[in-house]
C-alpha cells in the first residue's frame, strides 16, 4: 500500500490508481486542516512555577491534557481560541485545607465543592479530616465520586470524624482503623488528621494531653502518609513540644492562628519555627474562621517566615466572610508583600508536593489540563482577618476562567463563547438546557 508521499508522486496509470490517489489526497487535506487543539488560551501571561515559566505564552489543550505551552501558537491550529490578553494563566489552584463532606450529623461544616471552587480557579481540594474511618465510604460515594472538582481526603484519627462530642473520646481514636482506610483507598486519601482535641478543660485520666496527637502519629506511621495537625497551644501541651513530636513531611495548619507563640519578644519569628522548618515540618496557612491574624502573619512574613502553602479552611461558617474563597486568601498574601509568582507557587506546587501528588499544580505538556485564568486588579481594597481587623491593599485577584480536565467549567465573561449573532445553527433551535428540570 502506498503511503501519503508515494501516492502524491506515483504516476496515474489507471482509473483505479487515479481514484486511490485522489482519495488519499482528500484524506490528507482534511487531516492538514483539522485543528490540532481543542482550546487555545492566547495572549496571556503564563505563571507556571513548576516549570520556571513567568512570561507571555499561549497554552493549548487537547482532550483533557495540556498539549503545548509556547509563544504565539497559531490560532488556526485550534478549534476554540480564547483571548486572554492582559490576564494570567496558571495551573489550576490547589486548596489543601477545606471541608466538603456534609457528614451524617445534623450539624455540618461542609460546602459544596463545585459551587465554590471553580469560581476561584480551584480545581483540586483536600478535605482535612471531616470524615473518619466510620464514614469515609459515605463521603467517597456521596461527594468525592460525584463532583467534578478533584477531591482528596485526610482521614480523621477520630473514627466518627468532626463536629461532635466524640472528638473528645479517646476510645474513638483508633490508629489501625484510620490507617487501614488510607491504605485501602490510596487514590483518595493523602494522610491522617487530628483536630479540636481538649482545648480548654483540665487534663485528666480520660483526657491525657497528647492522646489525639500520639494516636494520629501512630496511624501516620502505619500508613506511611503525613499527619496534618490542628492544635491548641496551652499549658501542659505546648506548641514547641508538638513541633518536636512531628515528623518530616508532617503539616501544621493554621500557622498564623492567635494561640501560637510564633513571635519572640522582639515581634520576630521565633528561632524554633525556623528549626522546625529546617527539620522538614511544613507550615500551612489554613485561614479558617479563627486562624489567621494579621498581628501574627505580617510580622512573621516580614521576618522571613511565610507559609509553605496557602489554603482557606473553607466551610459554611466562613464562606461569606472572613475567608470568602481561595483568591481572597491569596490576595491577602499578595498585599502583605508576597510576589505574585510565589503566591501561585504556594497555591499549586507546594500543596501538590505536600499531598504526594507532584503531577498536579503544573502546566507541563501531558499533564491533566487543570487551568486557572486570573485577573489582577489594582485599586483600593480591604481585607479582614479573624479578629475583624482590616488591612488595606492595592491589589486583588479574581477568576476569569477555570478549566478542569480540559473542560471549561467557569467563564464569567463568556470569553470562550461566540457572539450571539455568530452562534452556530444549534443556538437557534429550541431545546431544553442541559441539566435543567424546568426550562
Amino acid at each position: 500500500m502506498l503511503n501519503m508521499v508515494e501516492a502524491r508522486q506515483a504516476p496515474l496509470r489507471t482509473i483505479s490508481a487515479i481514484g486511490y490517489s485522489r482519495r488519499l489526497t482528500r484524506i490528507e487535506a482534511e487531516w492538514m486542516h483539522m485543528p490540532r487543539y481543542d482550546v487555545l488560551l492566547k495572549g496571556g501571561h503564563v505563571i507556571d512555577p513548576a516549570n520556571s515559566i513567568d512570561a507571555p505564552m499561549d497554552v493549548a489543550v487537547s482532550g483533557d491534557r495540556i498539549a503545548a505551552v509556547a509563544p504565539d501558537i497559531p490560532s488556526a491550529q485550534a478549534a476554540n481560541v480564547v483571548d486572554v490578553a492582559g490576564l494570567y494563566v496558571t495551573p489550576g489552584l490547589i486548596d489543601m485545607h477545606v471541608h466538603v463532606y456534609h457528614t451524617r450529623e445534623p450539624e455540618t461544616l461542609s460546602i459544596i465543592a463545585d459551587h465554590h471552587t471553580f469560581r476561584s480557579g480551584v480545581t483540586t481540594v483536600v478535605d482535612t479530616g471531616t470524615a473518619g474511618a466510620k464514614h469515609f465510604l459515605h463521603f467517597k460515594r456521596t461527594v468525592i465520586d460525584r463532583w467534578k472538582t478533584r477531591i482528596f481526603a485526610y482521614i480523621n484519627i477520630v473514627k466518627s470524624g468532626m463536629i461532635g462530642p466524640f472528638e473528645q473520646d479517646i476510645d474513638e481514636m483508633d490508629p489501625e482503623l484510620a490507617a487501614s482506610i488510607v491504605l485501602a483507598y490510596p487514590e483518595d486519601c493523602v494522610g491522617i488528621k487530628t483536630a479540636h482535641y481538649w482545648v480548654s478543660e483540665p487534663f485528666d485520666e480520660a483526657h491525657p494531653p497528647w492522646a489525639a496527637v500520639d494516636r494520629a502519629l501512630e496511624a501516620s506511621d502505619i500508613c506511611k502518609k503525613p499527619l496534618m495537625v490542628d492544635f491548641w497551644h496551652r499549658e501542659g501541651r505546648t506548641y514547641q513540644e508538638l513541633l518536636q513530636k512531628m515528623q518530616p513531611g508532617d503539616i501544621h495548619t493554621h500557622v498564623y492562628a492567635q494561640q501560637f507563640p510564633i513571635l519572640n519578644t522582639d515581634n520576630k519569628p521565633a528561632d524554633f519555627m525556623f528549626e522546625a522548618r529546617e527539620r522538614g515540618i511544613i507550615f500551612d496557612l489554613g485561614h479558617g474562621a479563627g486562624s489567621f491574624w494579621f498581628r501574627q502573619a505580617i510580622p512573621a512574613y516580614e521576618g522571613g517566615f511565610g507559609p509553605d502553602s496557602i489554603s482557606t479552611d473553607l466551610h459554611i461558617g466562613n464562606v461569606n466572610g472572613v475567608v470568602h474563597d481561595m483568591l481572597n486568601t491569596m490576595s491577602k498574601l499578595l498585599c502583605m508583600g508576597m510576589p505574585l509568582n510565589e503566591v501561585i507557587y504556594r497555591s499549586t506546587v507546594t500543596p501538590a508536593q505536600e499531598i504526594g501528588h507532584p503531577e498536579l499544580g503544573t502546566l507541563s505538556v501531558g499533564a491533566e489540563a487543570d487551568i486557572a485564568v486570573l485577573r489582577q486588579d489594582r485599586g483600593q481594597f480591604g481585607y479582614v482577618d479573624c479578629g475583624d481587623a482590616r488591612m488595606n491593599g492595592d491589589r486583588k485577584l479574581s477568576c476569569e476562567m477555570t478549566i478542569r480536565a480540559g473542560e471549561i467549567v467557569y467563564d464569567i465573561n463568556g470569553r470562550a463563547a461566540p457572539a450571539w449573532q455568530d452562534a452556530p445553527p444549534t443556538y437557534w433551535q429550541i431545546r431544553i438546557p442541559k441539566g435543567s428540570i424546568d426550562p
